[in-house]
């Protein structure tokens, strides 16, 4: 006999309330119709805005796990797991960082990615398993995904790395959670209910993935992935990015083209390396001895270069 399915009350989830703006956006024209979208969107960014304390504090957590050979890793399903794999594969491309360093984990596995695999997201013993089968431990962080926060996969990655003694964080849009009671830190963006009830692949992951650009890039910064605004650890591995390290040279050090490439060729592609050579004179061993020794960090570097030039 098929277990009973165990009954879910939603009526108390922000996420599944009826949203009054657009009761009637059926009978609406197009452009009215796309104008109530818009305007619930625009909510969005004020509920992000809300929790920049508890953003930061995950923000510095991530950083210090890094600092550590720590990890961050993202777990959740359907909409809020692709959404943190679409955040975790872009780090390597866009900071230089490990493949590992970032990780995105969804209910269902690499199927899930593109389409649902049924009951996934139930399975609270997977969500365990799939941490184990990473080696999870207490050198990393968990950020747990999920707009509803209760999602059993997610508690039970969360449960586990609490376990361990990691730092866990929960990112959610409906208040007192399951999910944000179990966290050290509770992120949760209210958004309200969706225009289309339910369907919280909209403002509730809009606000997810506004959240998730602010946890990658912040502990970016704060590992001295970036000089001024400039992603100086970026990988060339396509035309469009070979120029873009080129410009970034330029920028950074207000030098010409052609010292730019100079400085790329000798570094072997390297941005910061090429960055200090310009700015303090160095030939490429000098740089990257230099940022080896301020784990990175262009402008400590760039101080310290100059001080013992002097």
């Amino acid at each position: 006999m098929q277990e009973r399915a165990m009954k879910i009350d939603l009526s108390q989830m922000i996420t599944e309330g009826r949203n009054q703006a657009s009761q009637n956006i059926d009978e609406l024209s197009t452009e009215a119709m796309l104008r109530v979208i818009n305007d619930e969107d625009k909510k969005v960014a004020l509920a992000v805005e809300a929790i920049l304390p508890q953003i930061a504090q995950a923000v510095d957590a991530i950083s210090a796990a890094f600092r550590q050979g720590g990890r961050l890793i993202y777990c959740g399903a359907g909409t809020s797991g692709r959404l943190g794999i679409l955040d975790a594969s872009e780090c390597p491309p866009t900071f230089g960082t490990p493949r590992e360093q970032v990780v995105g984990l969804i209910a269902g596995g690499h199927k899930a990615i593109l389409q649902a695999v049924e009951n996934a997201e139930d399975n609270r013993a997977a969500g365990e398993q799939d941490l184990r089968d990473i080696g999870f431990n207490a050198s990393d962080v968990l950020v747990g995904i999920a707009a509803s926060g209760r999602t059993p996969y997610v508690l039970g990655a969360l449960a586990w790395a609490k376990s361990l003694g990691a730092t866990c964080a929960a990112l959610t849009c409906n208040p007192d959670s399951p999910m944000a009671q179990l966290a050290d830190i509770a992120l949760t963006p209210v958004v309200g209910p969706e225009v289309i009830t339910g369907s919280s692949r909209m403002k509730a992951g809009t606000a997810q993935k506004l959240v998730l650009n602010m946890l990658s890039t912040g502990a970016m910064i704060r590992s001295g992935k970036v000089y001024g605004n400039l992603m100086v650890d970026v990988e060339a591995t396509n035309q469009k990015l070979v120029q873009r390290q080129i410009n970034i040279v330029m920028q950074a050090s207000e030098c010409d083209e052609a010292t730019a490439t100079r400085a790329l060729a000798a570094s072997e592609g390297n941005c910061k390396t090429a960055i200090l050579m310009v700015l303090a004179g160095l030939t490429a061993e000098e740089a990257r001895t230099l940022l080896a020794q301020h784990h990175g960090f262009i402008r400590q570097a760039l101080r310290n270069g100059q001080s013992g030039a002097e």
